[in-house]
């Protein structure tokens, strides 16, 4: 039997369907299982840009929500550009599969919000041109480009290429008991259906913010993933094909005492205030201390991917009483040898609750 999770936890387990399907195919038949429906949206991420002087373009690209009879959440199923082992770039591009680009975080924010997830791809973005009194432009065989009045770029829309709609990474709401039996009831339809584990893919954690709002125990969740990274990847199996993962940078590493010694959560955002963080990190801790509405997290970023709910369960647990440990203990101390077998093994001994 998994172990069981204490806290509210939301998963994030990506996946591939099989060729000729789609991450559509999936979300519809979790929502058959589920008795709910499946609702069209839009997924939002950046991707690395080809045109000099802009290093990335932001885009939407299609998503699915579904919902159970009542309408409440069970899962999202969305696009990850971190997995591209596996699909055939020179594909040609699904029929009505299509993503909206820009430079712009203001500018996405606006598609995500005036533009219509059912659209077509010739028409979604008439919205947004008409706030901006101009027409959509035909820019290419099945490209769609929006401009202000001055004629500079606001968005494009253009196919959606080379299989890119097979990535299917489900997103879970935060679940707050019975975290085994919720997640088969989202795998076993991916089983059922074909899907694979992607050569890169790894298993995301979202646990509450609000514990780690205290120096000490932020502090503590900074040593652990930093000073014991090794010995941590070790224990949870983290998938080195994994993208976007990273140590905490240095400069945050280096002022853990520092941060021990504050008196309150208030001091802290401003002593990192040059400490330069990102959220593809081993652990992000962007919203802990942004405390955002949406998404007010920890995330960690580094359990390997997997499609059976046990496994999944089972590396969440130890994690779990590692962080518990964070928020409890008044400092986590160094490596005990510096060998990572034998700081693997005290590792687990803690995340199973064991001193």
């Amino acid at each position: 039997m998994p172990s069981e999770l204490q806290s509210r936890v939301g998963f994030e387990i990506e996946l591939l369907t099989p060729r000729g399907s789609s991450r559509a195919d999936l979300a519809a038949a979790i929502a058959a299982g589920s008795g709910g429906r499946v609702e069209r949206a839009f997924h939002r991420d950046s991707e690395p840009s080809a045109v000099p002087g802009m290093g990335s373009f932001r885009h939407l690209t299609p998503a699915f929500d579904v919902v159970d009879a009542e309408g409440a959440p069970v899962c999202s199923v969305v696009d990850d550009v971190t997995i591209v082992a596996g699909l055939d770039v020179r594909a040609v591009p699904a029929p009505g599969w299509y993503r909206m680009l820009t430079d712009d975080a203001r500018l996405l924010n606006l598609l995500a919000g005036v533009c219509d997830p059912q659209a077509e791809q010739g028409e979604v973005l008439k919205p947004v041109a008409a706030l901006f009194g101009t027409e959509v432009l035909a820019a290419g065989p099945s490209i769609f480009r929006v401009v202000d009045r001055d004629g500079a770029s606001v968005a494009m829309a253009a196919p959606l290429p080379g299989e890119r709609e097979r990535p299917a990474e489900i997103i879970t709401p935060p679940l707050e008991r019975d975290h085994a039996a919720a997640l088969d009831r989202l795998l076993g339809p991916a089983r059922a259906l074909g899907c694979a584990v992607p050569v890169e893919a790894a298993v995301h954690l979202h646990l509450d913010a609000a514990p780690f709002r205290a120096p000490r125990a932020f502090a503590n969740v900074v040593a652990l993933f930093g000073r014991w990274r090794p010995a941590l990847w070790r224990l949870l199996g983290t998938n080195p094909a994994c993208r976007r993962l990273a140590a905490p940078p240095q400069a945050l590493l280096d002022r853990v005492d520092a941060l021990r010694g504050l008196g309150t959560w208030a001091e802290v955002p401003a002593a990192l205030a040059d400490v330069e963080l990102t959220k593809y990190s081993d652990v992000n801790l962007l919203h802990v201390l942004r405390a955002p509405r949406v998404k007010d997290t920890l995330e960690v970023r580094i359990l390997p991917g997997a499609d059976a709910a046990e496994a999944i369960v089972e590396r969440a647990a130890l994690v779990e009483g590692l962080l518990r440990l964070c928020v409890e203990e008044p400092d986590l101390p160094h490596p005990p040898t510096g060998r990572v077998e034998e700081d693997t093994a005290t590792l687990e001994r803690w995340g199973r609750g064991r001193r």
